[in-house]
Order: C-alpha cells, then sequence, then structure tokens
C-alpha cells in the first residue's frame, strides 16, 4: 500500500462525483471511477490539495493510525510548558480543574 501525501493531520469524507472521471487512489495507487461511491481526503483542511481514495484503502489507513483527525493530531501534541506566560497559567489551571482539584 502506498503512503498518503505528507500532513499533519486529515479532514475524511465520503464523496461520490456525477462527473465521468477516473482519480488514482493515493494509498494503493489503483484507479477510482468518480461514479464509484469513495472518499475524499483533505490534508491539513487545504482543499486545494484534496485526494479521492477507496473507501477500503482510506479505512485501513485510518486503523493502521496513518491518517490522524484533527482532534487525534491535536490530543497527540506535548502540552505548551507553564513558563510564567498567560497562556500557560490559564491552561495549567483549567488542567487542574478537570483533574477534580
Amino acid at each position: 500500500m502506498a503512503k498518503p501525501p505528507p500532513a499533519r493531520w486529515w479532514l475524511v469524507r465520503p464523496a461520490q462525483n456525477l462527473k465521468p472521471a477516473t482519480y488514482r487512489c493515493p494509498l494503493c495507487g489503483e484507479h477510482l471511477p468518480a461514479l464509484s461511491a469513495h472518499m475524499l481526503m483533505v490534508p491539513e483542511g487545504d482543499a486545494t490539495r484534496r485526494r479521492h481514495a477507496h473507501s477500503a484503502c482510506v479505512l485501513k489507513a485510518r486503523r493502521a493510525g496513518r491518517l490522524p483527525t484533527r482532534e487525534e493530531w491535536r490530543r497527540a501534541q506535548p502540552a505548551p510548558e507553564a513558563n510564567g506566560s498567560l497562556w500557560g497559567r490559564l491552561r495549567a489551571r483549567l488542567r487542574g480543574r478537570g483533574s477534580g482539584r
């Protein structure tokens, strides 16, 4: 299976096109008729870089962790240090509330 184009996170949604076109799936490299049900992959919300892919290929890549959503990517980011900045202090305070303190 091919690698998706580089991106930190992906917006993925079902797609179907009435245009008689054929795309190449960026995940497997095989042809994809636009008239068939498939998925639209948008790297980091940039619609100019969108790609059409087979539904099965997208689901397989998602299960393997290769197409994280924006929310999944954000959760994986380290929290900024509370280095005395207003933002750092606010985040530290909000984190303390969520832990039952």
